[in-house]
């Protein structure tokens, strides 16, 4: 069984001749006035915004992404302004690339340009740990999406979306449920749960990614009312790429985590309504917003698959204010704790992201078996809805081996995931 992946490459163009920077950002220039005009027009339909465009100077490709794009940034990102340094998109049917190893630089892509004959070929210096999907983009072995144009700093620079096909990592018999909570106070809580217990829990901190959030909203602010908006890409630029590093090394020490118990199976929540379940105030839902729940869980996904373990989605409903051991509702009287409201349970408080991701592995199979009562669905739905998930059914446990929040009082490192609790069974 095969599933596909997606990822963009990225490469920076050989610095063009004069002649071909001049057209370079001749076609940004262009593309961005287009685009400002469509936005500003409050087109939301792709035949409202091919109106708009028609008469630029523009290739069909970059005309047909702004007619996709457009909309998008209206009715899915609720934009209300645009940044000055969008880059210019064009759809897959523009792509064109030449490989030979016989040239300095392998690779070289073909810019298209409006106007029959006028497209140029300008070699590319690819990042050498992505050389096989290159290879494989050159040959047709993978698919190519939506690719895009930008100038970075001194620098021209291209990223290509594509989509390859993997193996799918097929459910073992008897796996063991590693359940992972993305949060914003901790950017990341893992738990194995074995026999129902929470085993070695695991928490990468989210403190360095909310600082580089807050700092880069409020510079951002201050450079665009201080008129100084020719910084504001390059450090726009800045903040994504530290925030980028921090979900690639939280996704890696995820796997990484995983990795360490016996037939493993990540477990991830089904977020694909979020974002407009959240009605937590203007202030918070902002921050929420903000975080990339949806790019996190995107890059557990491809390097799990990449490692060979599988991942299901479930039901993300009620994953935090459930008791793990009882399953009775309980409540969070901080952001740190939870507490069991059932007076037969062993729980009084407990760590509320460790709660929610012991809740999260042990919806991998609520009921002792994958939805017995409909044996052709599953339990695991990628949009959150369909098989009930509770966790009611389990006895409760009074182990002492369980990991209460006593345990982690002490506060993780930014830099690296800690790694605590009771031993691996």
């Amino acid at each position: 069984m095969t599933a596909t992946a997606m990822k963009t490459l990225g490469a920076t163009l050989v610095p063009p001749t004069a002649h071909k920077e001049q057209r370079l950002q001749r076609t940004v220039a262009t593309y961005r006035r287009a685009l400002s005009e469509a936005f500003e027009s409050g087109a939301h339909t792709q035949s409202a915004v091919n109106d708009v465009v028609t008469g630029y100077n523009l290739t069909s490709y970059a005309k047909d992404a702004l007619k996709n794009y457009v909309p998008q940034l209206r009715d899915t990102y609720n934009a209300s302004e645009l940044d000055d340094d969008h880059p210019v998109r064009f759809t897959n049917r523009g792509w064109r690339l030449d490989r030979s190893e016989d040239r300095t630089h392998e690779f070289c892509w073909r810019v298209p340009q409006a106007g029959r004959g006028n497209a140029f070929w300008i070699p590319i210096r690819i990042n050498p740990t992505q050389r096989e999907l290159w290879s494989d983009l050159f040959n047709d072995d993978v698919t190519v999406g939506e690719f895009r144009l930008q100038e970075h700093r001194t620098n021209w620079v291209l990223h290509v979306t594509v989509e390859y096909a993997v193996a799918e990592p097929e459910e073992p018999n008897d796996p063991t449920p590693v359940g992972f909570d993305i949060g914003e106070s901790k950017l990341l809580t893992g738990c194995a749960c074995r026999d129902g217990t929470p085993t070695q829990p695991y928490i990468y901190d989210g403190g360095r990614a909310r600082h580089l959030r807050k700092e880069m909203f409020t510079t951002l602010r201050r450079l665009q009312e201080r008129d100084a908006e020719w910084r504001v890409g390059e450090r726009f630029d800045h903040y994504q790429n530290a925030l980028t590093d921090i979900v690639e090394k939280a996704s890696r020490q995820a796997v990484e985590y995983a990795r360490q118990f016996k037939n493993p199976v990540i477990v991830l929540e089904s977020l694909s309504y979020i974002r407009e379940h959240l009605d937590y105030g203007k202030w918070m839902n902002r921050r929420l917003h903000n975080w990339a729940f949806a790019r996190l869980t995107g890059r557990i996904e491809d390097k799990a698959r990449d490692a060979g373990i599988p991942v299901r989605f479930v039901n993300p409903a009620y994953t935090s204010q459930t008791c793990h051991a009882c399953g009775h509702l309980g409540s969070r009287r901080s952001q740190a704790a939870f507490r069991c409201a059932n007076s037969e349970c062993w729980v009084t408080e407990y760590h509320a992201d460790i709660n929610a991701a012991a809740n999260i592995a042990g919806r991998l199979n609520p009921w002792g078996e994958r939805c017995a009562l409909k044996p052709h669905t599953s339990d695991s739905p990628r949009d959150g809805s369909a098989c009930d998930s509770t966790t009611g059914h389990r006895e409760p446990s009074r182990q002492t081996r369980q990991t209460t929040l006593g345990d982690f009082s002490s506060e993780t490192s930014d830099d690296e995931a800690s790694l605590v609790g009771s031993p691996a069974l």
